[in-house]
């Protein structure tokens, strides 16, 4: 066959979906997972929710943790995403095995592509994970890096202030560094060369944390491997977008001027007007 023929075969034979991917959060931290998704996979469309009402999810039961999940993902799933990411590590420890085999889409959380590349980064096997109480107290980190690599020595602290710091636009602030070193101290006196973020809030820390930790410590933001599982399930399912098909959108369950005001401080660019889901529409969902 000619050039021109084979060309015509493959691209039939290449599926198109441009429907968007969910991405929910407790609030503005699944935006560094966004902020991934248009650097690697800039065809792809955005639908975020973020549940501003009710972060911080940290310090919350597991059980009304997988109830909120189940509220936003139905709703997600409504509004016709055709894959869903946990952009919440809380949620991903505590929620997404439990409500996963409820919904019939692709599920991807951002915990266990965290430890994937933990393991990949670090050389020693003694790793330190920051993350929210409820993140801490699963143990969910800890299990997933060790099924990796099973003698690793894991430290894990939980950061309860870190998460208002960020959803309050103080990510730069002194107040932010004086917590930073508190929750650091202990991490760093065992040794670890690599330390995950284990809450998509922290990447906004990132640059005070490597002042804190310094050159030798690897520090790992999951969103970017989050991303590449991602890419990788759509090119398997068939669900790979090849152009846009519309702009992204952006929900939350609170105050969308104050979402906005901190997700462009955060993001250092503009995004589209964030709309209101008023909780009892979640609900019902």
């Amino acid at each position: 066959r000619n050039d021109s023929e084979h060309c015509s075969v493959v691209l039939e034979a290449t599926p198109v979906d441009g429907r968007p991917i969910g991405v929910f959060d407790s609030g503005v931290s699944g935006l560094t997972v966004v902020r991934e998704l248009w650097r690697r996979l800039a065809s792809e469309r955005v639908l975020y929710f973020g549940d501003t009402a009710r972060v911080p999810y940290g310090g919350r039961p597991a059980f009304e943790i997988e109830t909120f999940a189940r509220q936003i993902m139905s709703y997600l799933r409504e509004r016709g995403v055709k894959l869903i990411i946990v952009a919440c590590n809380t949620t991903s420890a505590l929620a997404l095995d439990k409500v996963e085999r409820e919904f019939d889409l692709p599920l991807v959380g951002v915990l266990r592509p965290g430890a994937r590349a933990a393991t990949k980064a670090t050389h020693t096997g003694k790793i330190g994970v920051i993350a929210t109480e409820g993140t801490v107290r699963s143990g969910a980190y800890e299990r997933a890096i060790r099924a990796l690599m099973p003698h690793a020595d894991v430290v894990s602290q939980g950061c309860p202030l870190l998460v208002p710091i960020v959803e309050a636009g103080r990510a730069d602030s002194p107040e932010a560094m004086n917590a930073l070193r508190e929750y650091l101290a202990p991490v760093m006196e065992r040794g670890v060369d690599t330390l995950v973020l284990g809450c998509t809030h922290y990447p906004f820390l990132a640059d005070g944390i490597r002042r804190i930790v310094g050159p030798g410590v690897a520090v790992v933001d999951p969103a970017g491997e989050t991303v590449e599982t991602v890419s990788a399930l759509l090119n398997d399912l068939g669900l790979a977008s090849s152009s846009r098909t519309g702009p992204d959108e952006f929900m939350v369950s609170g105050d969308p001027a104050g979402f906005a005001r901190v997700a462009e401080k955060l993001l250092g660019s503009r995004i589209p007007p964030v709309a209101r889901v008023a909780l009892a529409e979640l609900q019902r969902s």
